[in-house]
């Protein structure tokens, strides 16, 4: 097994169309679809993005299958199963379209069903108990950590606000958008503005190596600064930022330290996909 920290720079926010849970569905409810779709294979490196904006488009840049369908589902890389090698290798720009906005619920249907139709993605879902890390709060009397505090902020009114079509909120001072996580992986850096604790588990799987599953009993969302020393250099790509500060402690350490949270070994039942088919798309 890899050590704890030789990961760190693995972590990555799920952009665009995160949220939450593992998959419930065998297969996307026959709603709305994408009208405009263009699926190519990317030959030109760059970053990777998987992106929904106002006004219903879809953006997927340099995204591998297997990190598509992370996203579709709204899972970790943990609970993928099987499929053919090049889910891994091969590398895909999407352009989508649809009539009108769309919530998040309905941008991984639509994005699911996108997949079946070009793909020809079949899967199925079982539960398998895997290894995993529970998070939990580190403090006997479940006090935070000095660099984290409860938000007053409704992010779940702010999230249907901007479904229903209201304007994108401004960006704050540090330049992060209300309302969810910076990760900064290379610099040892993850900013909540703020976040729930189901978001930092999910943005913690890609830096530990498990799947992180909330066990902190702490409901609604916090604002947080964690500052850790990535052990891993950064990834090809990856945009240039400020050097790591070379004193801070391992993430594990961090953690603790800084937002009175731990994380514990464990196993749990995990649902997971198993792919059944996938297929190279036809050219467009």
């Amino acid at each position: 097994m890899k050590s704890r920290t030789t990961r760190v720079a693995a972590m990555a926010l799920t952009l665009g169309i995160a949220a939450g849970a593992v998959p419930r569905a065998q297969a996307p409810a026959p709603a709305a679809k994408f009208e405009v779709e263009s699926v190519k294979p990317n030959k030109d490196g760059g970053p990777s993005s998987v992106r929904v904006t106002p006004g219903g488009m879809l953006s997927v840049t340099n995204n591998t299958l297997r990190n598509i369908i992370r996203n579709a589902w709204n899972i970790t890389n943990d609970q993928i199963v099987g499929g053919p090698a090049w889910i891994d290798s091969d590398r895909f720009d999407i352009t989508a379209k649809a009539s009108g906005p769309f919530g998040q619920d309905e941008a991984r249907k639509m994005l699911q069903a996108l997949l079946a139709d070009r793909f020809g993605l079949v899967t199925r879902n079982e539960t398998r108990e895997l290894s995993v890390y529970l998070l939990v709060r580190a403090r006997k009397d479940g006090a935070l950590g000095p660099q984290m505090k409860k938000s007053d902020l409704d992010c779940a009114a702010l999230f249907a606000s901007v479904t229903a079509g209201a304007k994108m909120p401004d960006r704050l001072p540090n330049g992060n958008l209300p309302c969810g996580i910076s990760v900064r992986a290379a610099q040892g850096l993850v900013v909540g503005s703020p976040a729930s604790m189901e978001q930092v588990a999910r943005n913690l799987v890609g830096g530990v190596g498990r799947i992180v599953v909330d066990k902190t009993g702490l409901e609604g969302y916090y604002d947080f600064t964690l500052n850790f020393a990535p052990e891993a250099p950064p990834q090809p790509g990856a945009p240039a930022g400020p050097a790591p500060d070379a004193t801070a402690p391992s993430l594990f350490t961090a953690m603790q330290e800084q937002l009175g949270l731990k994380l514990e070994p464990g196993r749990a039942p995990i649902q997971v996909l198993v792919i059944d088919r996938a297929e190279r798309p036809a050219a467009d």
